[in-house]
């Protein structure tokens, strides 16, 4: 019996999707639940996994080929593989020597795609890799293990840089050369990409800037920290949970750039749901923080914190990333000192966090060194005027320079 391997049910917000990687070829026994293939969308990749065992007997879409919501991908012949396995063993039995390398080649095939990018950008050999994972899936623990083992052999360090793969996310080229190397956009960079494009072509976009004393907060968080830590289950202290409190308040009392632009009609948000930009593999994603007017500070590290382990792991869905009314991002980690960050439409402003830098600054008539990190808000002209834009961040900085007011709500 044959069974239709199909894309998944896309949201509204997501048109297509593409195909990004065939993890079994056509005649290769798979197993239920094992991972088949990847989809690639604007947002994140969707593993689409076996719904039974049996041998996969037909792609219809070739990696790199576009598909729609619940669109054909390929066809499974169910109890193909409980069928093949007698004749695998008996194989087996006859030619152990031929039979160890497709065994080998099996593994590469149950990388999930988080373990496979590790494992080539740090020239591991996944066909040397025991997996852990459901199946003998080979998984992202198991690659880390490996790179860890590599570190603390250092008489192995120059064969295995030596074989490390030249299939690397940017390519490397000698001095003097004058080669090129042409690669397809993934699918988010290309949205990015259109992205940007339109909200500098459709905004009248601003960006205004303002700085904020950081030793209050500071202070507060080397206070409490351990404390903070002990009582809220390992969760730890950061700053952006003090900017995104801030920011609910902030956009309380200017509900317009909590506002979206639809057509000729504003859209005003009755709640604060707040996108916070996080790094991962395929980029810069922007999962989003639901009512975050509603969170305490520990509840809001706790979800940055889970949205960061999942963006490693390649396990962001599109529900995380849907959405938002406003957008938080932290340029700073990555030593940014001034930036002006674009607006995501169809929001009307975001905030842009940056380097907290030691700097001389003007108190009470003395000169006094103080943390101090430039503030960036990017606002859309055509909804929020300069007055409430500066309004805005000036709120911000006073909530943030003073903590005490986020709890008195002053």
């Amino acid at each position: 019996m044959a069974i239709e391997i199909k894309a998944p049910t896309f949201p509204e917000s997501v048109a297509d999707g593409t195909v990004a990687t065939w993890h079994k070829k056509v005649g290769e026994a798979v197993k239920r639940d094992e991972l088949i293939v990847d989809i690639e969308t604007d947002k994140v990749v969707i593993e689409v996994l076996a719904e039974a065992d049996g041998v996969l007997a037909e792609i219809v879409k070739n990696e790199g080929d576009t598909v729609l919501s619940n669109e054909l991908l390929g066809k499974l012949s169910e109890g193909g593989a409980a069928a093949a396995a007698p004749a695998a063993a008996s194989a087996a039995a006859a030619a152990p020597a031929a039979a160890a390398p497709a065994a080998a080649a099996g593994d590469d095939n149950i990388l999930s795609p988080a373990a496979r990018k590790l494992a080539e950008e740090n020239g591991i050999d996944p066909n040397s890799l025991a997996g852990t994972g459901k199946g003998g899936r080979v998984t992202k623990e198991d690659v880390v293990a490996a790179v860890e083992a590599k570190k603390n052999a250092p008489a192995a360090a120059p064969a295995a840089k030596a074989a490390a793969p030249a299939a690397a996310a940017a390519p490397v080229f000698a001095a003097g050369d004058r080669v090129e190397k042409r690669v397809p956009m993934t699918r988010l960079r290309a949205k990015v990409a259109e992205r940007l494009v339109e909200a500098q072509s459709s905004m009248a976009m601003l960006t205004t800037f303002n700085e904020v004393n950081m030793k209050p907060i500071m202070d507060l968080r080397n206070k409490y920290k351990d404390l903070f830590e002990k009582k809220h289950n390992g969760v730890r202290l950061g700053f952006m949970s003090f900017f995104v409190k801030a920011a609910t308040e902030a956009l309380k009392r200017f509900p317009g750039v909590n506002a979206s632009i639809d057509g000729n009609d504003i859209v005003y948000h009755g709640y604060q749901d707040i996108g916070v930009a996080v790094s991962s593999d395929r980029g810069l994603v922007v999962p989003v923080l639901r009512n975050a007017e509603f969170m305490s500070l520990a509840e809001i590290e706790n979800g940055i914190a889970t949205f960061g382990k999942k963006a490693k792991d390649g396990k962001l869905s599109i529900e995380d990333m849907t959405g938002g009314t406003f957008t938080i991002s932290n340029g700073g980690v990555f030593g940014s000192l001034l930036s002006t960050p674009i607006v995501n439409p169809p929001q009307t402003a975001i905030l842009g966090m940056h380097k907290i830098q030691e700097r001389p600054m003007a108190v009470n008539g003395q000169v006094v060194i103080l943390p101090m990190m430039y503030l960036a808000l990017s606002y859309d002209h055509r909804m929020i005027d300069g007055k409430e834009a500066v309004s805005f961040l000036v709120t911000m900085k006073d909530l943030l320079e003073d903590p005490a007011r986020l709890l008195l709500d002053v």
